[in-house]
């Protein structure tokens, strides 16, 4: 038997022959007549066998969102247990023991939880390097409203909330003195 060979037929239709010959094959019409074979020019390239042309940066840019963080590696599918390695085996088991473990103990412990959370929050702090570091916070902002405040009177224009912190320069003192500190950021002498 003699080897027929297929015509290659394109997204358009086109169909190119052994011999290189391109046209578009007969077909019948829904009125059951029929069209004839079209002849293609050599050279011609219908729109729709066109390649488009794609732009990496913009293909990148288009899925960045997709990849996840740029240079991280992808996460692995751990679908298979027996390929990990023996501390990741060992890992999972301490995991879930872990998980088991919270289980067990928030079902009854729930009222017991709550008095201790409270006391790992709970820290005993000194009040007295609090005040410090309070004052410190306040002559801090005390100096940079002073700074505004010569700005504005040689003549600078102060965005609003610039003059907002000029403005509570006296709270700012009331605040250092109501903590025992004078305007210079000094401890006052106690009475």
């Amino acid at each position: 038997m003699p080897t027929v060979e297929t015509p290659a037929v394109s997204r358009a239709g086109i169909a190119t022959t052994a011999s290189g010959e391109r046209h578009i094959p007969s077909s019948v019409r829904p009125d059951g007549t029929l069209r004839k074979e079209i002849r293609v020019r050599p050279g011609y390239r219908p729109p729709e066998d066109v390649e488009l042309y794609k732009n990496r940066t913009a293909e990148g840019f288009r899925n960045r969102g997709k990849a996840g963080v740029p240079g991280a590696e992808s996460p692995k599918p751990e679908d298979d247990p027996s390929k990990l390695t023996a501390a990741a085996n060992k890992n999972a088991k301490r995991r879930e023991a872990r998980k088991k473990a919270a289980a067990a103990a928030s079902d009854g412990k729930e009222e017991e939880e709550k008095p201790t959370e409270t006391k790992v929050v709970e820290k005993s702090k000194d009040p007295e390097a609090e005040k410090e570091k309070d004052a410190k916070k306040l002559m801090k902002k005390l100096r940079q409203a002073k700074e505004l405040k010569d700005k504005k009177d040689k003549g600078d224009k102060l965005l609003p909330e610039q003059f907002e912190k000029v403005i509570k320069i006296n709270e700012l003192i009331r605040q250092l003195e109501a903590l025992g500190f004078d305007a210079q950021g000094e401890k006052k002498p106690e009475t």
